[in-house]
């Protein structure tokens, strides 16, 4: 794949990433475009609706009382001149010419003729307004004769309703000629009024939609310049996070948002602060342990040697030796504490160099199985170690920490649980497991979770014991440096079960080639295991 194709190919995955985080609800800038949006569209609606309905009001008014105005004039001046008993063709000329007026509105006329019957006149012939096209109701209202009082002057009154037919509105009205006549009956079509109408709708709806887009739109400026500085404060705290403590923001403005960097630039600041002097106490803490053990080494060196020349003496006392029998306890501890002391100091170095990363890995091809043998054989741990290593199980390690860990965890077997111990290699995947069981009361609940914590004691009325409470957490360092890990659980036939996880190839943390100056100081170490911190009985002892 071309360099071209690949950055192509990050920019689209960007921008799919930042279109799908920007289309997620629970992003503040799509929340801001929808409240603004529907706030836009709940007033443009609302206006529009007024609008809408002030318009048709209006416009239906002023046609309605044009046209009622045209034909009670023309019901007083045309069909008012008609006789008292009309025949059917003089009531169909009216009708005609009543409907010739400027509204051109539809008339039906009904008149009394002389020999008493009805007859009809319409502006449309025999095919037009029919009387069967008024309502009933309104035919009533316009026939009742209504009680003439000082408020109410005539018997008849003129009447209208709008009506709907085929999905064309109308004005209907009717009213008496006053004084006796005819009846007449007016039909006006509403469908220019309503095809304004619609047409006002639709403009109106359409303002609606360029509104919301707009508001849109403007939301979307809006939040961009509003989620700017968020977005500004949320990739600064993403740098800090990363250890990048002199990130600070920059602050422009006097309003809430310049108030938050602000905070957040004073925060920064104390924090970085903060981790520069706990850095330097640390730093010193580091030096000042690494200086000690250093300067305790000559003054051991000088005690060591003479500790040794009085264990030599006291292993020769039975052929003859000249020890005082009050005086041989005091150098047996002395020659005890002496070598305790000296597995402390190597310890210490050793965790020092872990904490200032100064350790490195001096890789070499390995058969897991030969190198357990070994660690058990050295220390004379065959006849209470059952292995179950099958030959031939090679991996890239560092064969002298590979012997610290295995010290460690097996002398803490042997010491704290119960025998017999049995250590098995399996594989799995690209890992090597290696297991270390006892069979004796187990770790307590409350204790396992500290078992690789330095100086961990699980007692603390007896802080004092063999072990320094070192070795357990350096068999981890050493897992880690391999890249793997050590776990410490209870098994469920009873006793503790420590595993060590171990890469078969792992990345070493420096030339594999490379000269390990703390040899001989691992050496040292690795020949005092099982001075971790662990439950020695049911008591709780560590």
């Amino acid at each position: 794949m071309t360099q071209e194709h690949q950055g192509g190919t990050r920019g689209w995955a960007a921008a799919r990433k930042g279109v799908w985080s920007w289309l997620r609800f629970t992003s503040l800038r799509l929340r801001l475009v929808l409240v603004f949006g529907l706030v836009a569209l709940t007033a443009a609606v609302s206006a529009s609706g007024i609008a809408y309905w002030l318009n048709r009001e209006a416009v239906l008014t002023r046609t309605q009382d044009a046209v009622l105005r045209d034909f009670e004039q023309e019901m007083q001046n045309r069909a008012g001149a008609l006789p008292e008993h009309p025949t059917q063709d003089e009531v169909q000329h009216t009708a005609g010419q009543m409907a010739n007026s400027s509204q051109r509105f539809g008339v039906l006329l009904v008149a009394e003729s002389a020999d008493g019957g009805s007859v009809y006149g319409s502006s449309g012939g025999l095919g037009g307004f029919a009387l069967s096209d008024v309502p009933e109701s309104l035919r009533t209202a316009v026939n009742k004769e209504q009680k003439v009082t000082s408020a109410n002057k005539h018997p008849y009154h003129l009447y209208w309703q709008r009506i709907t037919d085929d999905g064309t509105p109308y004005l209907v009205a009717g009213t008496k000629v006053i004084g006796g006549g005819p009846t007449g009956y007016m039909l006006k079509s509403l469908e220019p009024e309503a095809k304004d109408l619609n047409s006002l709708a639709w403009s109106l709806g359409i303002a609606t939609a360029l509104a919301l887009l707009g508001s849109a739109l403007l939301a979307q400026a809006l939040a961009t310049t509003v989620l700017k500085p968020v977005h500004r404060l949320g990739v600064a705290a993403r740098r800090l996070g990363e250890g990048k403590l002199d990130t600070r923001l920059r602050v422009s403005g006097t309003d809430e948002l310049a108030d938050l960097s602000r905070t957040f630039n004073s925060a920064a600041e104390a924090l970085e602060k903060r981790v520069a002097d706990m850095a330097g106490r640390e730093q010193a803490s580091r030096r000042f342990v690494a200086d000690m053990s250093h300067e305790l080494r000559t003054p051991l060196t000088a005690i060591t040697a003479v500790t040794e020349v009085l264990e030599d003496e006291l292993e020769f006392e039975g052929e003859g030796g000249s020890f005082d029998p009050m005086v041989e306890p005091a150098v047996r501890l002395v020659v005890s504490e002496t070598r305790r002391l000296n597995d402390l100091v190597e310890n210490l170095m050793e965790v020092t160099r872990f904490d200032a990363g100064t350790a490195r890995l001096v890789l070499d091809d390995v058969d897991v199985a030969d190198q357990i043998t070994a660690c058990i054989d050295a220390r004379a741990w065959l006849d209470a170690v059952d292995l179950d290593a099958e030959r031939g199980i090679h991996a890239r390690l560092d064969p002298r920490r590979l012997d610290v860990i295995l010290a460690n965890l097996i002398g803490n077997a042997l010491k704290h649980g119960g025998s017999p111990v049995r250590v098995s290699v399996a594989r799995a995947d690209d890992e090597i497991l290696i297991r270390v069981r006892d069979h004796g009361p187990g770790i307590p609940e409350d204790v396992l979770p500290h078992v690789f914590d330095r100086f961990y004691k699980a007692s603390a009325s007896r802080p004092r014991s063999e072990g320094s409470g070192l070795g357990l957490s350096i068999a981890l360092e050493n897992a880690h440096i391999h890249g793997g890990g050590i776990t410490a659980a209870n098994s469920p036939e009873g006793g503790a079960v420590f595993t060590l996880r171990l890469p078969q190839d792992p990345s070493p943390a420096a030339d594999e080639d490379g000269e390990d100056a703390d040899a001989e100081t691992a050496e040292n170490a690795a020949g005092a295991p099982g001075d971790g911190s662990r439950g020695k009985d049911a008591k709780g002892q560590v």
